[in-house]
């Protein structure tokens, strides 16, 4: 019997290389490494092209977070959730956002800046801050190229969206910068007649939360300390709305989320459950909040003393992840499957942000 031709050993080869997992990046390391001919395929462009559209989600290589500002900054690193060698940790203060590949951080210096860094390949770029004369704040970098599938973010252009409570007039502002123009917009504000009223809450100001923010389409959503109300900043029309929440009982720990659909959720815990609503549009074509899930969680999520409970401090879009907290750690949730990981020991922990990047031969 004739031995098949190399080119359809190689079609079979790859097929089998395609299914290994994204989340452990060393498997197609060590694969390209066995000889001369699997290098060839795990490191062709045509190949790695098909491994993101087959994984269709990067996966998370690591993360940072952020803490309320009477916490104090956390240790200013990006943390591996794998063994790939990312780049050193540059130098800076705290962590804002991890979005598209990239890390966007504060720099605290004599002249203060933004930083974009890309923890894959290692390239910095320096963003001058904002103009905004903020009290606190939040913000988010993401891909400005039109039409990508935001698989492979490496290099290209980018934008950086600053959101505050201004410390002049406590007026909620946005203002966004683009590499390609190299400059920032001109501010926006939230009129303060749209502020949701303060109705017995002791903060005066509509103070920004310091929490990862979450982007659906050209929509960025942030969220306020009065009310847990919710500001959508519209980056086609430049302007910022009031969004309600849901009518429920959160609180505290609570996390902005893309949901399967591509809509905006809104995850939350009480009592050992994980409560999820979707913002839906109703057949009258008006926006309203439909309760998603709610999943039980005790029992599921270790902890180190029964009192304990587990709160809601990220997700992960694209891999339908939700980041909980219990004074055992901080553990990572899969919506579809239930199954739980340790992904650090116990901290304090407030806004996960988790970086998500393909790491293949060839990057």
């Amino acid at each position: 019997m004739a031995a098949p031709p190399p080119e359809l050993i190689d079609d079979v080869t790859a097929e089998i290389f395609l299914r290994l997992p994204p989340d452990e990046p060393e498997h197609l390391f060590r694969t390209s490494l066995v000889c001369k001919t699997w290098f060839r395929i795990v490191t062709d462009p045509d190949f790695l092209r098909r491994y993101r559209a087959f994984h269709r989600a990067p996966p998370l290589l690591g993360y940072l977070q952020r803490r309320q500002v009477m916490e104090g900054d956390p240790d200013p690193r990006l943390v591996p959730t794998t063994a790939v060698p990312l780049t050193s940790n540059p130098s800076f203060r705290r962590a804002l956002d991890c979005r598209h590949g990239r890390v966007l951080a504060h720099v605290y210096d004599d002249d203060g800046y933004l930083l974009v860094w890309d923890p894959v390949t290692g390239d910095k770029q320096r963003v001058p801050d904002s103009e905004i004369d903020w009290l606190i704040y939040t913000a988010g970098v993401f891909c400005a190229v039109s039409g990508c599938d935001h698989l492979d973010c490496h290099g290209g252009p980018f934008r950086v969206v600053f959101l505050a409570t201004d410390d002049h007039n406590g007026l909620i502002k946005a203002q966004v910068y683009s590499s390609e123009t190299g400059a920032w917009s001109a501010p926006v504000s939230l009129p303060e007649s749209c502020l949701p009223p303060r109705s017995g809450d002791h903060y005066r100001l509509p103070y920004v939360l310091p929490k990862r923010v979450a982007l659906i389409g050209d929509d960025i959503y942030f969220m306020l300390r009065r009310g847990n109300a919710i500001i959508k900043y519209d980056l086609g029309q430049n302007c910022l709305s009031l969004i309600n929440p849901p009518s429920c009982d959160a609180y505290y720990y609570i996390t902005l989320v893309e949901m399967e659909d591509g809509a905006l959720g809104f995850a939350y815990t009480r009592a050992w459950k994980l409560h999820l609503w979707s913002r839906k549009v109703n057949p009258e074509g008006a926006a309203e909040w439909v309760r998603s899930r709610v999943i039980e969680l005790e029992g599921m999520i270790p902890v180190a003393h029964p009192d304990d409970e587990a709160v809601v401090v990220g997700s992960a879009e694209g891999l339908g992840i939700i980041f909980l907290v219990t004074n055992a750690g901080l553990f990572s949730f899969e919506l579809k499957s239930g199954r739980v990981r340790k992904v650090d020991e116990p901290e304090v922990y407030y806004s996960i942000l988790p970086y998500m990047s393909f790491y293949t031969p060839g990057t």
